[in-house]
Order: C-alpha cells, then structure tokens, then sequence
C-alpha cells in the first residue's frame, strides 16, 4: 500500500485504532530471520559476552588478590582499577541490554511487539532489524 507509512509486512493489531504490529512468524527483510530468530540471535550474543566480562573480571580479581598492589603508589594499580571499572561497566551494560531483549520477547510472545509504546505508530522494520528490542518508533526515540 503506498503512501499508507506502514510496512507491507505487518498487520493491523484488533481493537486498535492505527496501531500496526509485527507477526511472529514473518520474515525480517535482509537476513531472512523471523524477529523471534534475531531476538533470540542477540540475546545469545549477549549472553556470550556476559560470560566473557563475568570470567575477566574473576580472573582479574584473583590476580589482584594474590599481589600486594598500592593503587595509589603502583604504576600498574592506576590501570587495573580502570581496567576492572571499565569491565564492570559493560558487564551492567550487556545484562540491561539483555532485560531489553527479553523484554521485547515478551512483547512479541503476547502481539504488542513493532509498536511505539509513546504514539501507537509502527516502528519501521529497518528499526527493528538494527534494534530489535526497540520499543519506540525513530520520532519518539
């Protein structure tokens, strides 16, 4: 339908006025993966990288553990710290990045997945091929 500013993919959700939404079991254009594939691909991926930070982190945390380190007086000290800050923080990153994906999981499972929780419009496919745990629309975003 052209001029209609909706992807022809998606279908018209039952008791909403404009709102749009994405079935399950489509096709993302590109790929060739149904949004529960990719939502279940980056959680995966995210997963993998948790437990990379979460094995980095311990390992630092022995060595540090087993020497005497003076951060304040050590040459080294300085950079570990930053080092373990650093970890940590991506470690918070990657598991709310992964309560996102769920989320939008969960969103696909009961049919309000592909809609702006602000303006009720479809979030385009391309949107939702980059950022597949997006909950707004680009405008609202």
């Amino acid at each position: 339908m052209a001029g209609s500013g909706r992807p022809p993919e998606q279908v018209q959700r039952r008791g909403a006025k404009s709102a749009w939404l994405v079935r399950e079991d489509e096709r993302v254009p590109g790929p060739d993966l149904t949004y529960a594939e990719l939502l279940d691909e980056r959680l995966a991926q995210a997963r993998a990288q948790q437990a990379a930070l979460r094995a980095a982190i311990e390992d630092m945390r022995v060595a540090r553990s087993l020497t005497f380190a003076d951060d304040e007086h050590d040459p080294e000290g300085s950079t570990v710290s930053l080092d373990q800050a650093r970890d940590v923080a991506l470690l918070d990153r990657i598991e709310r990045s992964m309560a996102e994906l769920a989320a939008a999981r969960d969103r696909l499972d009961s049919g309000t997945y592909g809609v702006c929780e602000c303006c009720g419009q479809a979030i385009p496919a391309e949107r939702l091929r980059a950022r597949p745990e997006a909950r707004r629309c680009v405008r609202c975003a």
